[in-house]
């Protein structure tokens, strides 16, 4: 693929900002949709002028340094923290509303070894666990755990205790519970972080495979694209309050980040691999201010 002309947007040179989906045959409605939306804490602002559908079976990559919006994002599209201004609605709806339709798969963080819960509790969360009482259908709930289960490759292990399992294993239970409901959009938050290069392909070939076999639309905030950079449709880069939206070729480009970032970026290809050269911060934003907001 080569690179797009570069189009001037409201936050300068690079791929236009007010990005809609590609259009699908059926143009069906977008999963996601945000418009002229902004997100400030105080006087800092982490984007604003945001117009953005992701569309059904689209997978859409959030990328940026320490403290720029990405976790936000994220939480504004489960309805966990508002808008400073605009609008957003997921599966045509408020977000705490499309709850049932959403999917969360948040970064890899081990149980206790003394958590008293097994594989296949922990993933019949996923099926009932926001029900209250007693289990009203418990073969059925069973039944449903088995096939999530069995389709994440973590059988095997099914009354193993959490705690006991590798951060690998952890994670392919979080898939699975986030694949209990068969949602239309899946919220990936640095699900990769922390595991072995094969636990990173098996995860995000399971999230992959939730998009072609059942077309929801991907939303994966990542510190490093590479894992997933063959399944990406477009990206979302955040930067000093600004942004990008375009294919990879279209926003991973030496001029593009350059603008973005104010200083000089260089952007590698590698044997595929993308490297990007000179970017601040570019470690991951664990510690960054908008992960302990609210």
């Amino acid at each position: 693929m080569q690179p797009a002309t570069p189009r001037t947007g409201p936050a300068g040179p690079g791929p236009q900002n007010d990005a809609a989906a590609p259009a699908t045959a059926a143009d069906a409605a977008p999963a996601i949709s945000l418009r002229d939306a902004e997100l400030a804490f105080g006087d800092r602002v982490l984007w604003s002028g945001l117009n953005l559908d992701v569309a059904p079976g689209e997978y859409l990559a959030v990328l940026g340094a320490n403290g720029t919006g990405k976790t936000s994002f994220l939480k504004v599209l489960l309805g966990l923290l508002p808008l400073t201004s605009g609008t957003v609605s997921v599966a045509g709806t408020r977000p705490r509303a499309a709850a049932a339709h959403v999917g969360y798969v948040p970064q890899q963080r081990g149980f206790p070894a003394r958590t008293p819960l097994r594989a296949k509790d922990l993933v019949a969360q996923g099926v009932d666990g926001h029900r209250w009482g007693v289990r009203l259908h418990p073969r059925r709930v069973n039944r449903r755990v088995a096939e999530l289960l069995e389709r994440v490759g973590a059988t095997e292990y099914a009354d193993a205790p959490v705690g006991l399992l590798s951060g690998g294993e952890q994670q392919r239970l979080r898939v699975a519970q986030a694949l209990a409901a068969d949602p239309s959009v899946m919220l990936c938050d640095e699900a990769l972080l922390s595991l072995d290069l094969h636990h990173q392909h098996v995860v995000s070939e399971l999230v992959h495979e939730q998009r072609e076999r059942h077309g929801s639309a991907v939303v994966f905030v990542t510190h490093d694209v590479n894992p997933i950079i063959d399944h990406v449709d477009r990206i979302l880069y955040l930067a000093n309050g600004s942004f990008r939206i375009g294919t990879p070729d279209e926003v991973l480009r030496s001029d593009v980040l350059s603008d973005l970032y104010g200083t000089d970026i260089e952007v590698l290809r590698s044997n595929g691999r993308i490297l990007v050269a000179g970017r601040p911060d570019s470690t991951h934003h664990t510690d960054s201010p908008e992960e302990i907001i609210p």
